[in-house]
């Protein structure tokens, strides 16, 4: 089976899906800085050495091809289109399956679309055919800043409209099943006109408008064995003739009852009717258990609550060179297939970032706060984040004391008096509203994309630090032998438009969520077409 990965950042997605034995087809990204490390983990690129260079293709660059360094670092919002004043890898050429068959295209799904829409565009003809017989899936998960209960939610953001280009690719590529991730706030309504507006239902439409049946989904990669608590939002779409087979072969009759409002909903919207909210569900893995006990969907709950991959599984031999390895290390180490033989190296990607003593202080402070009653947590954290206009209690300095503070110097200070506590607390106050110490009993939490998002849970000296790129990609389920590429963080401006390291470990899809949602997708596809 292949597939065609969209908005494939630094390849999450598409290693779980490889692993569950789809074949990578194509894939695009806009961000040069992460199709630089999805190039080099699945593709083998080396752009330094202008090793399988050939393999990654520019919709469209300020740059043409001989500068490959400008290309990489170029900003890609001023890059996207395509006019006369820009190179295109794709355009004016005659394209060949060879070239594009295990390719990178790097730019805007927009771009993209306008050259699929072109009647004279051998790229339609050759992503329509794939590897012979048609695409089997396309996934993908749109950028989701603006759904983001995490973010500042904005439903006028020209991001929003990216699950509809998705729908149109789709449309344009007729794969047997669309898979789109996205996150858990798109599940949440905007207020437009002082009316809720629930995006996922919209897209669900778009899909069914396009010939697909949209099953749609409310999943959390903890329960398929990622050391993060990380909901997600999956919508499988079906496309009508696969959903007959499915319906036609399956003998799983909870199965089809629950997908049996998706099917009404789509011939619903081919009648041409406008279907309001309410009328299609979506599966919740905590609220309809019974869904996913079907033996097809049953991939997406492997992991019980008492056998949860925790963040000292995941980086606690990390902190030392001789550290040895838990379980889940060697699962993800194991699992997951080095098609390039890239050395297996925990050493990759993990540099200690340099805290100012200041930033440290805080640190342990956090620390401390996973330890002591939520009450007290709650006290300090609004303490520091008004500036100590709502004050502290004796009683959460009481707490407090019973641990060791580190002072603005990098002091050790065992059981500081109330005055030396409230002097360091006046020193610490942040805007960071996120910030926190990770807890080494639990999985992590899902906000995890720059640097100083969370802290170390160690307590031993030099613990007080930020996460190092190779702890955010053990906790997402990274191999040890996935490198990240190009710049480790950025800041300012820069920001708007650059993806570093630390980014694109945030924005990915954990590996081992693709790998079982591949599956999923590999069985769908199987039923649907068993003889």
């Amino acid at each position: 089976m292949n597939h065609i990965e969209l908005f494939a950042g630094c390849g999450g997605l598409s290693l779980g899906l490889e692993t569950a034995g789809f074949e990578l087809f194509v894939a695009n990204e806009l961000s040069p800085m992460a199709s630089e490390t999805f190039a080099h983990n699945l593709l083998n690129v080396d752009f330094e050495k202008h090793i399988n260079i050939d393999k990654v293709l520019w919709v469209s660059s300020t740059f043409d091809r001989s500068n490959l360094k400008g290309r990489l670092r170029e900003n890609p919002q001023l890059a996207s289109g395509l006019n006369s004043n820009h190179f295109s890898d794709l355009l004016n050429k005659k394209l060949t399956r060879e070239l594009i068959q295990r390719s990178l295209l790097v730019g805007s799904i927009v771009d993209i679309n306008k050259i699929l829409s072109q009647s004279e565009s051998s790229l339609g003809d050759i992503l329509r055919q794939g590897s012979g017989s048609g695409i089997d899936l396309v996934s993908g998960g749109p950028p989701c800043q603006s759904f983001s209960l995490a973010g500042l939610r904005d439903q006028s953001n020209d991001r929003n409209t990216l699950p509809w280009e998705f729908a149109r690719f789709v449309e344009q590529t007729k794969p047997k099943i669309a898979l789109l991730e996205n996150v858990s706030g798109i599940l949440r309504p905007f207020k437009i006109n002082k009316k809720p507006y629930y995006a996922w239902f919209e897209v669900a439409k778009a899909f069914a408008k396009i010939g697909y049946i949209p099953i749609c989904m409310h999943i959390n990669a903890k329960y398929i064995g990622a050391a993060q608590n990380r909901p997600r939002f999956i919508l499988i779409a079906l496309r009508n003739d696969i959903f007959a087979g499915i319906t036609k072969k399956s003998n799983d009759k909870n199965f089809l009852q629950t997908i049996a409002p998706a099917k009404i909903l789509f011939d619903r919207v081919r009648s041409g009717e406008d279907p309001e909210y309410g009328c299609l569900p979506y599966f919740d893995i905590e609220k309809n258990p019974d869904f996913f006990d079907s033996k097809i969907f049953a991939n997406l709950k492997t992991h019980k609550n008492s056998e949860l991959a925790t963040v000292q599984d995941a980086i606690d031999d990390l902190r030392t060179v001789d550290g040895e390895s838990s379980l889940y290390v060697e699962r993800i180490n194991s699992i997951f297939e080095n098609i390039n033989s890239h050395r297996l190296n925990k050493q990759h990607n993990h540099d200690h970032r340099s805290n100012s003593n200041k930033v440290k202080s805080r640190f342990r402070l956090y620390q401390i706060m996973t330890k002591i009653p939520k009450e007290s947590s709650k006290e300090i954290s609004k303490y520091l984040k008004t500036e100590g206009a709502s004050g502290v209690s004796s009683s959460t300095l009481k707490v407090v004391q019973k641990y060791w503070v580190l002072d603005l110097d990098g002091n050790q200070i065992t059981r500081p008096s109330d005055h030396q506590l409230l002097g360091l607390l006046s020193n610490l106050y942040t805007k960071k509203q996120t910030q926190r110490a990770l807890r080494a009993d639990q999985p992590a939490p899902a906000a995890l994309s720059i640097p100083d998002d969370a802290c170390h849970y160690h307590e031993s000296a030099e613990m007080q630090r930020t996460l190092t790129v190779r702890e955010m990609a053990r906790i997402q389920s990274f191999p040890d032998w996935y490198e990240m590429k190009s710049k480790v963080t950025t800041g300012g401006q820069m920001r708007k438009f650059e993806v570093p390291q630390y980014t694109q470990i945030g924005n990915a899809v954990p590996p081992l969520l693709g790998l079982a949602l591949g599956k999923v997708c590999k069985a769908l596809i199987e039923l649907a077409e068993e003889k």
